[in-house]
């Protein structure tokens, strides 16, 4: 007795005859079962029968797949393939021209089914489609099904593409270019050229010759979307196929007739399915035309290029005004550009060449400084000069900030990342600007000085400004902007406070989605960390800072050292000359008691902001603070040297009064604490041993050769 789970009820239809409920035993060969069937309907020969699926897809059922079959199953019995083949055969070569039509449209039909596409192949059924459409005897009907039919039995893979003939091709190349005909032809034609150009470099460049791009922009110009989707499909696998000279010319003669702007603003009105096709082809296309910059992205300079070192020469001269460097001795000439390459932002001014080296971006990164110089010659110099002249470490680096955002760039665009099968994820501005990447850099370079400028950044604060940026760019990106002029608007509007704000939205959403124990346990652990923060802030507060007196004429002079005592109950404080590093206590001559202090004031409210209204820029009043003392009668006034400094005392001062810390600084590192302290806490530390103490320091090593130098390129 065959065990229970190698049986399978199933029902087998047949044309006039009442079904038949049997139980199908996987155990026993099909043709036995076959046999039985046949018996049950006392037909003969069963050799000529096969099983079929009756509903869907309706493959024939062979001892290959047959235990895909599941217990309710319908099947069917039908002729076998050979036999299906061998009839069709026959009727595909019949006098009749209504027999033909029949046999060809039932070949369309079950050419989908592997199995039956061996059989036809077989007796070379193929080779007799390929004369039909040779001669081009037919009916628009009868060559409709036979291309479609031909289109199926290929698509198995059974015989290679390679091995049509010219004249073949040439027939499908004519239907495709031919002047309105029947529009089921063109599309069936279409899917055959796609297929031979994806098979072969040599079947690619046959169609080329025989297809133009005048004729398949022509067919993405019709109302039929069917051909607007079949003629996109041919165009993205020449695109995708086509060499790097011969893609060259593809995208030059796309850009030429602004016909990428004009396949967006036509497949954006596609409807259903089609639209999602459409899409995807948009992706590819998209995808296919910014890969070209891959080779400038994958190669790094060559110090030995004259070409590359007259580009580099040409963004430094571009950017200052130098004296004739003709006239300069060998020694003089290279000193003045060594500086002038350290102005505009490179690490190695000596070789500016090596901080190209680094690929990605490689000379892509090259390209778009030089863009940018020549095609915004008036930004770009405003960018250099204002940041190589500024003396208070604020200032933001041409070159180094170039390299970078053009990485980033290639990373959000995915350049050098082939195009995915099911990817659909376009940008509408590509389809707006020949030069994306490239404009793109123009408008994100000035972004990038905007938000230095913003937060105030120095060179440390540099991966931290990339990070926003990369941000802000993103964030605008995905609202799908459909100009640059709208991209750039709306990336400009997207400010670094704005980006404090969105991120604080977004925490706190993601809060709100936390499990109740977990929100318990982020509110009982505040407490402990505010007070590790207050007591940060004290002891930052006892060990002083160097403050500057701003005077109002316009320069700055005396310095003078503030540090609170260690018993936190006097705030000493006086001048000290500039070479004085952490001066003692004892050498501060004023003290003011932390008890006399009656208040804090901050920004425009301070009286040495009053005394200078009108005078003082908005920097300086972001760093100003003081605090009051004798019934306000007094002030101690600041200007913090940094707005971590300004941060620390104005939390400091406010610990001491007794006040809660407010301080951006103070959100932010509160925030980091929780976040690590809940992750801490929610580790799975079942069966971990904790040691009592902590583990041994290791002995240094005798040596760092190891270690990496971060000052010659970026992470």
């Amino acid at each position: 007795m065959p065990q229970q789970k190698d049986i399978v009820k199933i029902a087998i239809q047949m044309p006039g005859a009442y079904p038949q409920l049997i139980q199908l035993d996987q155990k026993k060969p099909l043709s036995a079962v076959i046999k039985e069937v046949c018996d049950g309907w006392n037909l003969p020969g069963p050799d000529n029968y096969a099983l079929q699926y009756a509903d869907g897809v309706q493959t024939y059922i062979t001892e290959s797949n047959r235990l895909d079959i599941k217990n309710g199953c319908i099947l069917r019995l039908t002729k076998a393939p050979g036999r299906c083949a061998e009839d069709l055969y026959k009727g595909i070569q019949s006098s009749d021209s209504g027999v033909r039509c029949d046999s060809l449209k039932e070949l369309a039909s079950v050419s989908t089914d592997v199995t039956f596409a061996q059989e036809f192949i077989s007796r070379d059924g193929h080779l007799l489609l390929v004369k039909i459409v040779e001669d081009s005897n037919e009916s628009n009907m009868i060559m409709t099904h036979t291309l479609t039919g031909f289109m199926e039995l290929m698509d198995h893979g059974i015989v290679s593409w390679e091995n049509l003939s010219s004249v073949f091709i040439k027939k499908i190349a004519g239907f495709v270019n031919a002047k309105p005909t029947d529009a089921s032809i063109q599309q069936v034609s279409l899917d055959i050229l796609e297929s031979m150009v994806l098979s072969s470099h040599s079947l690619f460049l046959q169609v080329k010759q025989e297809v133009t791009m005048e004729r398949l922009i022509a067919h993405l110009q019709v109302t039929n979307q069917q051909i607007q989707t079949k003629a996109m499909a041919l165009l993205m696998a020449l695109l995708q196929t086509a060499g790097d000279t011969d893609r060259q010319d593809m995208f030059a003669f796309l850009n030429k007739r602004n016909l990428r702007q004009y396949i967006y603003k036509n497949i954006i009105h596609s409807s259903g399915s089609v639209q999602d096709e459409m899409a995807h082809y948009l992706y590819v296309l998209q995808s296919v035309t910014l890969n070209h910059l891959e080779p400038r992205m994958r190669t790094p300079l060559d110090c030995y290029s004259q070409e590359q070192r007259d580009i580099l020469h040409g963004l430094r001269q571009a950017a200052f005004e130098t004296e004739s460097e003709n006239s300069l001795s060998h020694e003089r000439r290279r000193s003045l550009c060594a500086k002038e390459f350290k102005k505009l932002g490179f690490s190695n001014n000596s070789n500016p060449g090596q901080d190209l080296v680094r690929t990605p971006p490689g000379l892509l990164a090259l390209d778009t400084m030089y863009y940018f110089a020549a095609r915004y010659p008036d930004a770009y110099s405003r960018f250099v000069l204002e940041n190589s002249s500024r003396e208070d470490k604020h200032e933001c680096p041409f070159a180094r900030s170039s390299i970078q955002l053009t990485l980033i760039l290639c990373e959000i665009l995915r350049i050098g990342e082939p195009p995915s099968e099911t990817g659909s994820d376009y940008h509408p501005i590509f389809f707006s600007q020949d030069r994306l990447m490239e404009e793109l850099f123009c408008v994100c370079i000035q972004l990038l000085n905007k938000t230095w400028k913003e937060m105030r950044a120095t060179q440390e604060d540099f991966d931290k400004v990339m990070q926003v940026v990369r941000e802000q760019i993103t964030r605008t990106l995905s609202s799908k902007p459909t100009s640059l002029e709208l991209f750039k608007n709306k990336v400009n509007a997207l400010n670094y406070s704005e980006i404090l704000k969105l991120r604080q939205t977004e925490r706190l959403h993601q809060e709100e989605t936390l499990a109740p124990p977990v929100l318990e346990l982020k509110e009982r652990l505040k407490p402990e960390l505010l007070e590790l923060i207050r007591q940060q802030r004290l002891n930052r507060l006892c060990q002083g800072t160097m403050f500057r007196k701003i005077s109002s004429r316009r320069r700055q002079d005396k310095l003078w050292y503030c540090r609170l005592s260690p018993n936190h109950k006097m705030l000493h404080y006086g001048d000290v000359e500039e070479d004085m590093d952490n001066p003692p206590i004892e050498t501060l001559q004023d003290k003011i008691p932390v008890a006399d202090i009656k208040g804090l004031l901050t920004g425009k409210d301070c009286p040495h902001m009053k005394e200078n209204k009108g005078k003082q820029n908005k920097e300086v009043l972001d760093l100003a603070f003081s605090i009051t003392y004798d019934v306000e009668e007094y002030s101690l006034n600041f200007i913090a040297p940094s707005r971590t400094d300004f941060c620390l005392w104005t939390d400091g001062l406010s610990v001491l009064l007794g006040r809660e810390m407010s301080s951006e600084s103070m959100r932010s590192e509160l925030e980091i604490l929780l976040s690590m302290e809940i992750k801490l806490r929610l580790l799975d530390l079942e069966n971990v041993p904790i040691p009592d103490c902590a583990p041994v320091v290791p002995k240094p090593p005798s040596n760092y050769n190891f270690c990496y130098d971060f000052s010659q390129t970026e992470q």
